[in-house]
């Protein structure tokens, strides 16, 4: 047989991207080296954030927008909710970052937005206790996407529609023969028009200038739930999700969740310890000393928060140079697509992935959104210097 496509990596990107081409009668075929759903790449700890005031760049918000509308699509298609709006807040001090980035998104794309400082913060919700000087963008339609169980709705919706997928089959190798990708598995080769990498953190191991350049990096990432002293405060529908720059000990980037389907409050930190990790042999188990790092955030911004320890789970990140997406043709071949890069800030963007990602399959390119922020070529000269 061969396929029209095949999708390499079946994780977040990957299952809307075998949904969005089977969507389009295509015979494609999703590969995962792993189970469907799993906890070795960087989709699991049931939810991730989405926001619209988005602060890393605010070309971002059009894919934003159509990545709403096909979240609710597939719920309604497949009769479970995935997205969940809780409001969310963008704080840190009034000149970094992050504020500076979330108010530029809501007045270019004119995104209902309040401005509160930290008193008024906590009045209106309990549960932060942030430092004078720090500022908060509330953005009333953020909120979060059910990870896993979207993984699991997209491959399902995918099935139905005639979509081969094949999990615990892992690809070895691919190669360009005359017209035809083969992609040889520890179990088969098989052929396609086009190839589609959705690989996560293994996307350098596919793709030889990433790993050659150095462009993406995985990095080992911690997640924490712990239960809240004051549980009332943090219940979903009374605490929103927030992405964060502190201000005092501890410096760094924090991101979190109210309660919900797992006991506790979760937090992370953006590049926990700056490890970089390889993704088949990363220790994914969680010490003493990635607690403590979450801890001192927690006392200091969430002290209500700060009772017994739930969980604590690892994760992936896969860092870009710049942090922001690669979603491009291969740079050696038309008949290979890339989506990789995601830098911890992917998930969100999956269902409209999907939809980019079918377009590069069929088309050759993206004609819905400009995609020139996540071009290829824009980091290949200094890639090799990260």
């Amino acid at each position: 047989m061969i396929y029209d496509a095949i999708v390499l990596g079946v994780g977040g990107m990957g299952s809307a991207t075998v949904y969005q081409l089977a969507k389009r009668r295509q015979k494609v075929l999703g590969l995962e080296q792993f189970n469907i759903g799993n906890d070795f790449g960087s989709s699991h700890g049931v939810n991730r954030i989405i926001r619209l005031a988005y602060a890393e760049d605010p070309r971002y918000v059009p894919l934003l927008r159509r990545s709403y509308e096909l979240w609710r699509e597939i719920e309604n298609l497949m009769g479970e909710r995935l997205l969940f709006i809780t409001g969310g807040i963008d704080a840190g001090p009034e000149e970094g970052a992050i504020v500076r980035g979330s108010l530029r998104a809501c007045k270019e794309y004119s995104l209902p937005h309040e401005v509160l400082d930290s008193a008024g913060l906590h009045a209106r919700f309990p549960g932060y206790r942030f430092p004078r000087g720090m500022v908060a963008i509330y953005q009333q339609d953020a909120g979060f996407v059910l990870s896993e169980r979207a993984i699991i709705t997209y491959v399902m919706a995918a099935q139905a529609i005639g979509a081969d997928i094949r999990a615990r089959e892992a690809v070895l190798r691919w190669e360009i023969e005359k017209k035809y990708v083969v992609v040889h598995t520890t179990l088969d080769s098989y052929r396609a028009r086009h190839l589609v990498i959705t690989a996560g953190a293994w996307a350098a191991k596919m793709v030889a200038p990433f790993e050659k350049k150095r462009m993406v990096v995985p990095e080992r990432q911690v997640l924490i739930w712990t239960q809240p002293l004051k549980p009332q405060y943090f219940q979903l529908g009374v605490f929103p999700i927030f992405n964060m720059e502190g201000i005092e000990a501890p410096p760094g980037r924090y991101y979190g969740f109210p309660i919900y389907q797992f006991p506790g409050f979760k937090l992370g930190k953006y590049h926990h310890l700056n490890e970089e990790a390889d993704p088949g042999f990363m220790d994914r188990e969680c010490n003493s000393q990635d607690e403590a790092v979450l801890r001192k955030a927690i006392r200091m911004y969430f002290p209500d928060a700060n009772g017994p320890t739930m969980a604590m789970k690892t994760c992936l990140f896969t860092n870009s140079p710049d942090e922001h997406f690669f979603l491009d043709l291969h740079p050696e071949t038309p008949l290979v697509s890339i989506a990789a890069g995601f830098s911890g800030h992917g998930f969100k963007f999956a269902s409209v992935i999907g939809e980019i990602m079918a377009d590069f399959a069929l088309e050759g390119g993206c004609a819905r959104f400009d995609l020139d922020l996540f071009k290829i070529k824009r980091v290949m000269k200094a890639a090799s210097a990260f």
